[in-house]
């Protein structure tokens, strides 16, 4: 008699695995899709895609990241590729698309040498080993700049605004963008640094992104809180107070009996003796501006109308602090200690309307370390990448003001790392040699891509770049001028990026690509069915 083995189960009924070169196939092709999903949005060239979300709402882009966030990606390697965008965006602001493309050609590559039986492990090193060289490359070529030379920050926020839809408007946003993120740099430990949080944004639809504007102060999206308050005050004492004008109620339930008429005249008396004196508290320092955190009365707002001062109320805590970065102002908890000590100064505080909403305006404040941007345009499509393109421009401002170094743009900087990186490879004996080769290529990609949103022969364009840079480092910065379709000295044409991109973007590259190379057995669970409401009397049967 023959015992038959029972199947052993160690997954949950339901389970999907594939393992092997199954799993890496299918993870490459989801990665690959997501490449070629944002390939085309590359460069000056480079076309926009229009998302449309579940609820009909659009957002029309070439933002790398904003793309790969509303596409809302299930495969998990997929989101491994969004995942690259989004380390980008925060590391150093952009190169997003740049970063995904190289990933997205590292496992084209990749692929192809696991389909010449190449083990990955082989693969990985070979990558691990060329990204090292190609960092080394990068710091090696990179040029050192005044990080307070205007003309430089200007041509590298221009670089940054070439490939978006306010391209046209890129001189006035790029000198807003510099203006700001020089008010805003401050040294530590010898070292410049730059705080984007400090630069405030205000959107407003309306009008041309012309009428943009840089603001030496802070923008508060409020209107002044009584009608016969000055809407304008010049040479401005501005007061910042975390505390409400207000008779505050108890924290627990309280019972006031009240026997006669008068003691309700005396009651109220005493409320308005207390909201006098909060007021002749604020005045009595001098101040003829008030911006408060929390509620005002609306008997102490006629009390300081009369007082002559502008106030405000129900100022967001981080507009709080930008008022006292920008002003010089301390923030007051209390009312009682107020003093003139904590008073700050701007030139004029004054209520204007934008579009059909009315915002005070802190301007012309002495030395400000807390700006505002206010961003304007036709739509509030058009504000919106408006908002990405300033986004884009004041972080590689900041990449160059801390780092001081940057590189040429127009692929000129990859096709000088790709041909350092073929001659690298010859150093290396086996198999790796391929794998160094595939990353030289992959690198390569991005002039290619260039070349090919621009409408341009990619093959030729790629030839004559290759000729050019054999010919010696004094040749290092020749890329591709998208506009007339020749290969030229692109720092010498103006476009140039930080440096920190170029290396954040090759290493979130090859971090993913290998993670993703790695994979040889992916297993998903079996989703929970969510359980559909029940109407009432559904399920139930009568007899």
């Amino acid at each position: 008699m023959s015992l038959v083995e029972a199947p052993i189960l160690i997954l949950k009924e339901g389970t999907q695995r594939a393992h092997g070169k199954d799993a890496r196939l299918n993870n490459i092709m989801a990665a690959r899709a997501i490449a070629e999903a944002v390939r085309t949005a590359l460069g000056p060239r480079g076309r926009d895609k229009m998302l449309v979300d579940t609820i009909g709402d659009i957002v029309i882009t070439n933002d790398g990241k904003t793309i790969l966030d509303e596409m809302e990606v299930q495969h998990p390697a997929a989101k491994l590729m969004v995942q690259v965008a989004k380390a980008q965006d925060k590391e150093v602001g952009d190169g997003t698309t740049t970063a995904v493309i190289i990933a997205g050609e590292l496992l084209k590559h990749g692929e192809k040498l696991l389909n010449q039986k190449i083990h990955p492990t082989i693969v990985i090193s070979g990558y691990k080993r060329a990204a090292k060289k190609a960092l080394e490359v990068l710091e090696k070529i990179a040029e050192q700049i005044d990080p307070k030379d205007t003309k430089t920050l200007l041509n590298i926020a221009k670089t940054s605004m070439n490939s978006k839809i306010i391209g046209l408007n890129k001189e006035h946003i790029s000198k807003i963008a510099v203006d700001a993120a020089l008010q805003v740099a401050e040294e530590k430990d010898g070292k410049l640094r730059v705080d984007i949080d400090l630069v405030q944004v205000v959107k407003k639809a309306g009008g041309a992104i012309e009428d943009s504007q840089f603001v030496k102060g802070i923008i508060i999206d409020k209107e002044v809180v009584h009608p016969d308050m000055p809407k304008r005050v010049e040479n401005a004492k501005i007061a910042l107070v975390n505390a409400a004008l207000e008779i505050e109620k108890t924290e627990f339930n309280a019972e006031i009996r009240i026997t006669r008429p008068e003691e309700i005249a005396l009651f109220r008396q005493k409320e308005e003796e207390m909201l006098q004196s909060m007021v002749e508290k604020v005045a009595g320092t001098g101040a003829n501006v008030l911006f408060c955190q929390k509620g005002i009365d609306d008997r102490a707002q006629h009390y300081l109308a009369k007082k002559g001062i502008l106030a405000v109320r129900r100022v967001k805590k981080s507009d709080m602090e930008k008022l006292s970065k920008a002003t010089g102002a301390k923030i007051v908890n209390n009312i009682e200690e107020i003093s003139s000590n904590d008073l700050g100064f701007a030139k004029l505080v004054e209520e204007r309307k934008v579009a059909n909403d009315k915002m005070v305006f802190v301007e012309d404040c002495k030395d400000p370390k807390a700006v505002s941007v206010l961003l304007r345009g036709g739509t509030e499509r058009i504000v919106d990448e408006a908002e990405r393109a300033f986004h884009d421009a004041i972080c590689v401002l900041r990449d160059a003001i801390e780092d001081k170094t940057i590189v040429a743009g127009g692929g000129a900087v990859e096709s000088e790392v790709a041909k350092e990186i073929r001659e690298f490879a010859k150093t290396i004996a086996g198999k790796e040699q391929l794998a160094v080769n595939a990353f030289a290529e992959a690198i390569e990609s991005i002039p290619r891509t260039l070349a090919e949103n621009a409408g341009l022969d990619p093959i030729e364009i790629l030839t004559e770049l290759r000729k050019v840079h054999q010919k010696g480092v004094t040749n290092k910065w020749y890329g591709i001028d998208l506009y007339d379709g020749k290969v030229k000295d692109m720092y010498a044409e103006n476009v140039i990026e930080p440096l920190r991109i170029k290396k954040q973007a090759i290493e979130s590259a090859v971090e993913a690509a290998v993670m993703i190379l790695r994979i040889d057995d992916v297993i998903i669970a079996k989703k929970t069915p969510t359980k559909p409401p029940q109407t009432p009397g559904e399920g139930s049967s009568e007899y």
